[in-house]
């Protein structure tokens, strides 16, 4: 061999050698490009206002553009469905409320996604309490004077609900059921019709969130019994609670929470918990969620993981005694 070929040699090897010895390219850290945030409700919707706040903090924390997608449709099932089956890898999210993990696995005898195995939980953005509000001829103040005077004449009075399976006639039948009251439910198709009749006395009792009822109180038309959740709303702190008036089973509200296609990366993921909880300590997001009537209580995402598990069953036990279906 030439001492030309043996110098080739040698550096062909020295190049192998080197090539081989070199670290692989490091893989983009996440995120590197915009995450897309799936909203299954419509625009301009409170769920909608809500989550647009959140995603706007989120990206600046992240570092990149958030996306918002509305899939709305079928109780949340088009765009949670979408989400369950989108890639885990960070760049799909969904927010969303217990509609899609509690309410409807009671209601559903199918659903497109399994509600704890499809996701994996970010944490919960915070809580909006539900309240019993009654017209304001009607005589009753307080939730004791309400179960007297539904007692008085069981299955004449009818209260309303924003719709059948949602979580406000959930929160109906929960209260029928601790209080021993019975009652007709009708549904409507979203709470501003049922604020309607409630105003125009068409309907004596209305079960709602008290993002809806505030602006309606102050008319001085209709009135706030007391609110279903386990403590007062901070935004209706005057309203107490049925467990005050003797009735602690009775604990129910809304909730949102931040999930992703179940298999995320566990930096990935751990990379959106904490800028979750950043985003849920700014005080001006926190001010901008006040505003629109939700109270911004951060739950991490074991906490929200506890939180499903807790109340999934209960939702279905209390589906299957009503006989509340979407079937």
């Amino acid at each position: 061999m030439s001492f030309a070929s043996r110098v080739a040699r040698l550096g062909a090897t020295c190049l192998l050698a080197a090539t081989a010895a070199a670290p692989a390219p490091a893989a983009d850290a996440y995120p590197s490009r915009p995450v897309t945030m799936v909203i299954p409700f419509p625009p301009g919707g409170g769920a909608d206002v809500l989550g647009r706040v959140i995603a706007q903090k989120l990206g600046e924390t992240l570092g990149q553009p958030m996306v918002i997608d509305n899939r709305a449709g079928a109780g949340t099932l088009i765009g949670a469905a979408f989400v369950a089956k989108a890639p885990a890898d960070g760049y799909t999210l969904l927010l969303s409320s217990g509609t899609t993990f509690t309410v409807n696995p009671a209601i559903r005898s199918s659903l497109p996604y399994d509600p704890v195995k499809s996701f994996e939980p970010i944490g919960v953005t915070g809580r909006a309490s539900l309240v019993l509000l009654a017209h304001a001829d009607v005589p009753v103040k307080t939730f004791g004077q309400f179960v007297d005077y539904v007692k008085a004449a069981p299955g004449k009075y009818p209260y309303g609900s924003f719709g059948s399976g949602t979580t406000s006639h959930f929160a109906g039948e929960a209260v029928l059921a601790a209080a021993g009251l019975k009652m007709t439910h009708v549904p409507y198709k979203g709470s501003a019709p049922a604020m309607t009749d409630l105003i125009g006395g068409q309907v004596p009792f209305t079960f709602d969130t008290v993002t809806a009822a505030i602006p309606q109180l102050r008319s001085g038309k209709i009135r706030a019994i007391a609110v279903t959740s386990a403590r007062r709303s901070s935004l209706l702190p005057e309203v107490p609670t049925m467990a005050e008036s003797g009735y602690p089973a009775i604990d129910m509200d809304t909730w949102l929470a931040l999930m992703a296609p179940r298999g995320l990366p566990a930096d990935v993921k751990a990379k959106l918990e904490q800028a979750l909880a950043s985003v849920m300590k700014d005080a001006e997001t926190r001010s901008k969620l006040v505003a629109q009537g939700f109270e911004p209580v951060h739950v991490d995402a074991a906490g929200a993981a506890e939180l499903i598990g807790k109340e999934l069953p209960a939702m279905r036990a209390l589906a299957q005694r009503a006989h509340i279906t979407a079937d």
